[in-house]
């Protein structure tokens, strides 16, 4: 077993009040999308070991289903809010932030995501509401007796449900706009001199210059983290713990912190002892492609493919973007696997193919490629 997977069991067994059966149950916070597919490979191998896990989420959810297992239990409560409020948000914040930002300077790109996550994070304040005050809904959570909640802070909450429910919580993510969650719960650091502000597009062999427009970045996401209707958040938290305090420190008592992504991609910085990383969790062995789509890749000779996705988030691009990007691609000389599902570009070039699902991990394979 890799030295992540051990990590991550050793984690929640750690973490977990034991019974005499050796296994715990484990309550879920998710967010949606890619957030929610890294999580379910956690709860998989739970599930195999013997825990008992159970998904809580919201009507409204976009991409956590019920459905998909029958060994993961799912509890799913009411919500004001529908699917389309979602979407909606989620929609504009993805458009904004995988197309905007070759487009402006990188202040300017961040105040056009700013507002669009402010819409979010109401949503998220909202879905909170509805866990917590639902008298019924928590009275069960309590007599379940969990032993630990994996919560993902991208979709705040977890924290707050595991003060309620006096039991320890651990994180899983890649990170927060800025590190401002990081930062400000757990006391990460981050210096400006050598570590560039994610997304920045800086290294960390920074000219002087470079180095105070990084500083500039900090000071900028210090100062939206303070706008963040923190006051809001502040006074929900303490409202419903019946004592003052703030959701940054409530998110400050993770027992553990599950960094998605590989040590050896960051830039070299300290990190506390509670800080894990386990990139890949999701990566399973390649599978054998089906067979038109293998002689389609073999075809392509010394030149190579290139798989072209812009994830699950992405569905309705406007029929111009698409041509675009149909035109560009066929002037490669790869051949081009296009995970899209909608009106096939006139643009098209014959060495593309359009798909609506592609198996990415299985033609990804080092060894499909050697």
């Amino acid at each position: 077993m890799s030295m992540k997977w051990t990590s991550v069991l050793l984690l929640i067994q750690m973490s977990c009040y034991f019974r005499s059966g050796g296994c715990g149950k484990v309550l879920v916070w998710p967010a949606e999308y890619s957030h929610w597919l890294n999580m379910k490979a956690i709860l998989n191998e739970l599930v195999q070991r013997g825990h008992e896990v159970t998904v809580l989420t919201s009507s409204a959810s976009i991409l956590v289903d019920p459905s998909i297992s029958s060994s993961i239990k799912f509890e799913v409560y009411p919500t004001s809010l529908t699917k389309d409020d979602f979407e909606n948000v989620f929609g504009k914040l993805v458009d904004t932030w995988m197309y905007d930002l070759p487009k402006y300077s990188f202040l300017t790109y961040f105040s056009k995501v700013q507002e669009i996550l402010w819409k979010y994070f109401e949503c998220i304040r909202n879905l909170c509401k509805d866990i917590v005050l639902n008298k019924k809904l928590m009275d069960k959570l309590q007599t379940s007796k969990f032993d630990v909640i994996l919560a993902d802070p991208a979709g705040l909450g977890g924290e707050l449900l595991a003060e309620v429910l006096k039991i320890p919580f651990v994180y899983s993510l890649r990170f927060s706009p800025g590190y401002i969650f990081e930062k400000y719960s757990k006391g990460f650091l981050f210096p400006p001199s050598y570590v560039p502000v994610v997304l920045s597009e800086l290294s960390d062999q920074m000219t002087f210059t470079e180095r105070i427009q990084n500083m500039l970045y900090m000071l900028y996401f210090d100062f939206c983290f303070q706008i963040l209707d923190t006051k809001k958040w502040d006074q929900f938290y303490s409202e419903i713990l019946g004592r003052p305090t703030t959701f940054s420190e409530t998110m400050g008592k993770a027992e553990m912190w599950l960094i998605r992504t590989y040590w050896d991609f960051e830039f070299p910085r300290p990190f506390l002892p509670n800080v894990d990383f386990v990139g890949g969790l999701h990566c399973k062995p390649a599978k054998d492609l089906p067979k038109e789509m293998e002689d389609f890749v073999q075809s392509s000779g010394e030149n190579g493919v290139v798989v072209f996705s812009l994830g699950s988030m992405v569905s309705d691009l406007t029929e111009e973007r698409v041509n675009v990007i149909a035109s560009a691609l066929a002037q490669i000389p790869q051949k081009v696997l296009w995970k899209f599902n909608g009106k096939k570009p006139h643009t098209l070039g014959p060495n593309t193919r359009l798909y609506k699902w592609i198996p990415q991990n299985d033609l990804l394979d080092i060894k499909r490629m050697l």
